[in-house]
């Protein structure tokens, strides 16, 4: 028996779409025993999946940078049935994808001719037109691993963070890495000065998220000024705004940030503002097959 809790009701597994409580996997799993593995998230709108493409194009190449060899198109051709079976077609939904190594004996080097565990669910979830949240973030030592830019399923350091946030009643955590602001437990993160919006560049200490590729998009569309460069923890005081990009989180501004406080609760930058409505307008579109 499942716990008490927001479970989906169908679940995808290995080929098969069964009930939540009959999907079950080997225990010795190589991602159940080292986090080996993969994982993808997206949400379906209205009008079908908000970059569709682009997330499973992410999910191929993390897939091919831990040498996973799993042919994605069997998957996708499964969310549809999935969602038939969720009671979710045409239905606000999220969708969480994983593609482990498979289950082999424990060893840590890579084992040899084994099927991957593929596994994928779908749960009600409605998306706000523009996320009107302010959010609190504390400050917390970014000690996690030096390939942040893969989407592992193993994410014990942004775990650890993100309780930080909520242990303090904060929304979210900022990471610091050498003095400078990465990223944030679960989100990407932007700062405004003097109009021109700043963004940890996309190397290996940050996920390069679908939403922080839309806003950069966004900047050029709407001709706002971008420069992908680090800010210090002694610039934190000098910036103007500061954001939160993610898919579930989308652009939600940022009022205070460790001991600076931006702005009052009810009041949003206004370059902010500006991506938040841009953002806003892309999801009364279909961009399921625009890429990135």
């Amino acid at each position: 028996m499942l716990p008490k809790g927001n479970f989906p009701e169908k679940v995808y597994l290995n080929g098969e779409i069964l009930s939540s409580e009959n999907a079950k996997i080997s225990v010795f799993d190589r991602g159940f025993l080292f986090g080996d593995g993969i994982y993808e998230v997206m949400v379906q709108l209205e009008n079908g999946i908000f970059y569709k493409k682009a997330h499973l194009d992410r999910l191929q190449e993390n897939l091919v940078k831990i040498g996973i060899g799993y042919d994605l198109n069997e998957l996708e051709s499964q969310i549809e049935p999935l969602l038939v079976a969720s009671g979710l077609e045409n239905k606000s939904c999220l969708i969480y994808m994983q593609v482990t190594r498979g289950v082999a004996p424990r060893k840590h080097s890579y084992p040899k001719g084994i099927l991957a565990t593929v596994m994928m669910y779908a749960l009600p979830f409605q998306l706000p037109y523009i996320n009107q949240k302010n959010m609190y973030a504390i400050l917390e030592p970014d000690f996690r691993w030096h390939r942040c830019d893969i989407k592992s399923i193993s994410l014990l350091g942004n775990i650890m963070t993100n309780e930080a946030a909520m242990q303090s009643g904060t929304d979210e955590a900022a990471l610091v890495r050498d003095g400078i602001i990465t990223e944030g437990s679960h989100t990407n993160i932007f700062f405004v000065k003097d109009g021109t919006v700043i963004t940890h560049p996309s190397n290996e200490h940050i996920l390069d998220g679908i939403t922080r590729k839309i806003v950069v998009q966004l900047c050029k569309d709407l001709h706002i000024p971008l420069i992908e460069k680090g800010v210090s923890v002694q610039e934190i005081p000098m910036m103007d705004e500061a954001f939160f990009t993610g898919t579930s989180t989308q652009i939600a501004s940022i009022a205070q940030l460790g001991d600076h406080t931006y702005h009052a609760p009810d009041d949003f930058g206004e370059i902010t503002q500006k991506l938040q409505n841009g953002l806003a307008k892309l999801k009364e579109i279909d961009t399921a097959m625009v890429t990135l």
